[in-house]
């Protein structure tokens, strides 16, 4: 989120200072991994849908500049028993903005993506336009996209402490003491520690995914296997086609509901986490339940209801937050960066963003 601020609000001319702890495309906190799912059928609600199109626009734009793509299209596949929430809630953004998709029983999925061994009682939302994100080249393209608008980017020095003063905003990092006008802060899981009245309200989460040796490449390419989000007899789990390096590539929400320090955070896979993954495998990709080949841990910023928060700090007009994506984030930050410049810009946005507000905690 921090880079495609920086990216949009240099793009409108602004003079901006991103302050970075550790270096850009960093792996300590919630964009890395290589891989992130992109779907435009949001079974979260439908409300998303129209953020996610001008998403897609704008990774398009972005990639344009680019020697590489950064957005792989797969089609993409929400899987559930009839009436389940991911099923019954990618139903109904289709329907309410008219994407194009199919309604698959489990048996169609099995015929046409062979790499899916889906037990009879699932269905799927089947949506040709979902796809993965390589997060870590989004990250350095929208970099140097801010660079070259003449961004200034600082790594390397932590955020200590920050106030309200003068009718903008005074913030101190790496031993040194900025003031600007505005500030927007997309900390992740660092967020509890710059705005003190979310700290009651947000939970950071550990989270693990997996990559597994496979039995029939050919199965689980890009062009065979759509990346998937289910909703299983052990839980909800999402994953990727064999991309980058070898292995298929699943997580779980939520993955063991551990709380983590965002300072101090659990990154020793264990034989834990992998049985939790490989109980996805057993029951709906048998092809895939191979050697664990490689593993890596994130940190989830949950909110409660799990939508985002993109407001001004109510106490503190000049400070935005852009944070708590509660893990389904990384896919907006296009359209994130360009509503955070619109809101800097001219204090509003015509992106509907009602439904990110604070205040709704209160």
């Amino acid at each position: 989120m921090g880079s495609a601020a920086a990216c949009h609000l240099a793009r409108r001319g602004l003079r901006v200072l991103a302050l970075e702890q550790f270096v850009p495309g960093h792996d300590r906190g919630s964009s890395h991994g290589l891989t992130r799912i992109i779907r435009l059928a949001y079974h979260e609600h439908p409300s998303y849908v129209p953020l996610m199109r001008r998403a897609f626009e704008l990774w398009r734009d972005l990639e344009a500049a680019e020697p590489f793509p950064l957005l792989h299209v797969t089609g993409s596949l929400d899987i559930g028993r009839e009436g389940s929430r991911v099923l019954e809630g990618s139903r109904s953004s289709c329907e309410a903005h008219g994407l194009q998709h199919e309604v698959l029983a489990s048996s169609e999925v099995r015929a046409r993506f062979p790499g899916y061994e889906l037990p009879d009682e699932y269905h799927a939302i089947f949506q040709p336009d979902g796809g993965f994100l390589e997060p870590e080249r989004c990250i350095a393209a929208h970099v140097s996209r801010a660079l070259a608008l003449g961004a200034t980017v600082r790594t390397g020095g932590r955020v200590h402490g920050w106030r309200a003063r003068d009718g903008g905003v005074e913030v101190r990092s790496g031993g040194e003491t900025f003031h600007a006008a505005q500030v927007v802060f997309c900390g992740g899981p660092w967020i509890p520690g710059l705005v003190p009245r979310l700290a009651p309200v947000l939970t950071v989460e550990r989270q693990v995914v997996a990559w597994f040796a496979v039995d029939d490449h050919a199965r689980f390419t890009p062009q065979a296997f759509p990346v998937f989000n289910l909703l299983s007899n052990h839980g909800h789990f999402y994953g990727f086609p064999e991309f980058g390096v070898p292995g298929f590539k699943v997580g779980r929400y939520h993955h063991r509901s551990e709380r983590a320090d965002a300072d101090h955070p659990d990154r020793e896979v264990r034989a834990a986490d992998e049985a939790v993954l490989r109980e996805c495998l057993r029951e709906c990709f048998p092809a895939a339940s191979g050697a664990l080949l490689r593993a890596s841990t994130c940190l989830f910023t949950n909110a409660p209801d799990e939508h985002f928060i993109i407001d001004r700090v109510p106490e503190s007009p000049a400070a935005i937050v852009v944070s708590a994506c509660s893990g389904h984030g990384f896919k907006f930050c296009s359209v994130i960066g360009e509503i955070v410049a619109d809101l800097v810009s001219s204090g509003r946005t015509e992106h509907d963003i009602s439904r990110f507000r604070i205040d709704r905690f209160d």
